[in-house]
């Protein structure tokens, strides 16, 4: 089988060179795979595509490859994929699951407790020699309210480590049950001290919080997304902060993740901006100068172990697929 690897880093190369089926033709490519991405016509009569999610295969990427059979997504989401447009063609398409659900819930008290603690200002502070302790009062954690929007895998980590805080928690999830203290959305944005997006960015929770659900968070709570920056109106949470409607905003995901590669202008992955992202750059650029926000480049994810657990899924999802007499029995399938 040949099979493109796009968004292809370092430690990923290494670890695939030395485990890859040899019955694979592997190609790798550092960039990611988007429109406007040059495919050589010598790689488009590929059998499979794997990919992370700055890859965006919507149907004008994959009508380019006439023979695709698979894809193997090096990732929990899959909102980046036309999935109707696979089905239809019978692309069969395959994600990491359970790769990083402790990682991921880490990094979300990691950045509730850089931002309420002001991490960030205290270190600028001995940087500059401006040391003034009554900038640098925080907010403490115990016996305050955390909401929790998704309570999937990832979001039943984020539960169990609010407990060893003293926090206590409400969840709000499509499916309830008698397990965790599920509440209706506006209650969860009402009452909580701390609000965790932790759910899988749908047709159904694009910009599921808006400027109506921010106009329901308490004056002095604070925004954690780790989970899809398209469930966030970025404008409306812009405007939250800067009128002082919300205290604060902490997040590992934006909308349009490149308008960070272009504010900095050092990111190799990108070499424009989508279309459709131009009118979130300006939004993105004033965030990342608030000081009550703190904006990481997608890296809940990203550790050593997050890392070989999503290879190690992955290559195992390859050697299933080569065998199509198995009935993909131990796939987890989109």
């Amino acid at each position: 089988m040949k099979l493109l690897f796009f968004d292809i880093r370092e430690l990923e190369l290494n670890y695939l060179l030395d485990k890859i089926p040899v019955e694979i033709e592997p190609c790798f490519i550092k960039s990611p795979l988007i429109e406007s991405t040059y495919v050589d016509k010598k790689h488009l009569d590929c059998e499979g595509l794997s990919v992370f999610v700055s890859s965006v295969l919507n149907r004008k990427v994959l009508e380019q490859f006439k023979n695709l059979k698979f894809i193997f997504l090096r990732c929990v989401g899959f909102s980046n994929v036309d999935l109707d447009y696979c089905k239809k063609r019978g692309i069969t398409v395959l994600n990491t699951p359970n790769y990083g659900n402790s990682t991921v819930a880490e990094f979300v008290f990691t950045l509730i407790l850089t931002l309420s603690r002001k991490v960030i200002q205290a270190k600028q502070s001995i940087i500059q020699g401006t040391i003034n302790q009554d900038e640098l009062i925080g907010l403490e954690l115990d016996k305050k309210t955390i909401g929790v929007i998704g309570a999937g895998a990832i979001g039943k980590k984020v539960i169990e480590i609010a407990q060893g805080f003293n926090l206590e928690t409400l969840v709000y999830d499509i499916n309830k049950s008698n397990e965790y203290n599920f509440v209706e959305l506006d209650e969860l944005l009402q009452k909580s001290d701390f609000v965790s997006i932790n759910c899988p960015l749908t047709d159904k929770t694009r910009n599921l919080i808006n400027e109506q659900k921010i106009a329901l968070m308490k004056k002095d709570a604070i925004l954690i997304n780790t989970a899809r920056g398209e469930i966030v109106d970025t404008r409306a949470l812009y405007n939250a902060l800067v009128n002082k409607k919300l205290l604060g905003a902490a997040l590992d995901v934006v909308e349009c993740e490149e308008t960070l590669c272009q504010t900095y202008g050092k990111c190799e992955q990108y070499d424009e901006l989508r279309t459709n992202c131009l009118k979130k750059f300006f939004f993105i650029q004033k965030l990342v100068q608030l000081p009550q926000v703190i904006i990481t480049p997608h890296i809940a994810y990203n550790t050593k172990e997050a890392q070989t657990r999503i290879l190690d899924i992955t290559l195992f999802n390859i050697e299933e697929s080569l065998n199509i007499n198995s009935g993909f029995k131990n796939l987890v399938l989109i």
